[in-house]
């Protein structure tokens, strides 16, 4: 007479937890917003194991379809996950050949969606993402939390940029910029993280995306300037401290 199988224990294979619990390799701070012609995005190509700086040319903006660009903080694998999801989501649209195609907006409400019905699986897709876009003369540009809480506005950021960056934006962005204008403004924003972001890295790309055309740049460097007094001796007045 054959036993009964025996029933899988927490320590059997079966039970091998197979999903992200914790970010291994992440960026940093996306920041975005809307400029006279178009969007504009910006992120550093820092890549992050833990507190070390271990990649240094991961590109976090992408087009999607013909009207859209991401950008992602978090968790690097994750993000190549959400952008096999979308290249689906993209061929699928295509597929019709009707004429039409996914805008921004629509590409937006399929993020919030997806990243909410992960969340409530406790399995969460570990970013935040930026998703800007240009249908039809309409700019948009909005962002999506790792738990599915999004909204859009005239400029956006993520990580560190949501507090060190979004205080220039309300001081200098306008809806009049031009791309000039917005690309200053951005590496204004980018040099800021720069100096107080740990995770940064003096290597960024500025991605624009208009009615016509989506156009990310080649990498480079910000000038930099690091003799302030309180970068010289960071701990004067606070002896006795750690």
């Amino acid at each position: 007479m054959e036993s009964a199988p025996a029933k899988s224990s927490l320590m059997s294979p079966e039970s091998d937890i197979q999903r992200t619990q914790f970010p291994y390799v992440t960026g940093t701070s996306v920041v975005g917003i809307k400029y006279k012609d178009g969007i504009l995005l910006a992120a550093d190509m820092g890549g992050s194991y833990g507190s070390t700086i271990r990649y240094k040319s991961v590109e976090r903006l992408k087009p999607v379809g013909k009207h859209s660009l991401l950008g992602a903080s978090g968790e690097i694998s994750d993000f190549q996950e959400i952008m096999k999801y979308l290249d689906e989501l993209i061929l699928y649209d295509n597929m019709w050949d009707d004429g039409n195609s996914l805008g921004p907006k629509e590409v937006h409400n399929y993020l919030t969606r997806v990243m909410y019905n992960r969340r409530n699986k406790f399995n969460p897709l570990w970013n935040s993402l930026v998703l800007g876009g240009v249908k039809n003369g309409q700019k948009y540009l909005g962002t999506v939390s790792m738990i599915g809480v999004h909204y859009e506005d005239n400029h956006v950021a993520t990580g560190f940029g949501n507090h060190l960056a979004r205080p220039i934006l309300r001081d200098e962005w306008h809806e009049n910029l031009s791309y000039e204008e917005g690309v200053k403004l951005l590496e204004k924003c980018m040099r800021v993280l720069l100096y107080r972001d740990r995770s940064a890295v003096n290597k960024l790309q500025i991605a624009k995306i208009t009615e016509e055309e989506v156009t990310i740049s080649q990498p480079y460097s910000l000038k930099t300037f690091w003799n302030f007094s309180a970068f010289q001796n960071p701990t004067v007045g606070a002896e006795g401290s750690w």
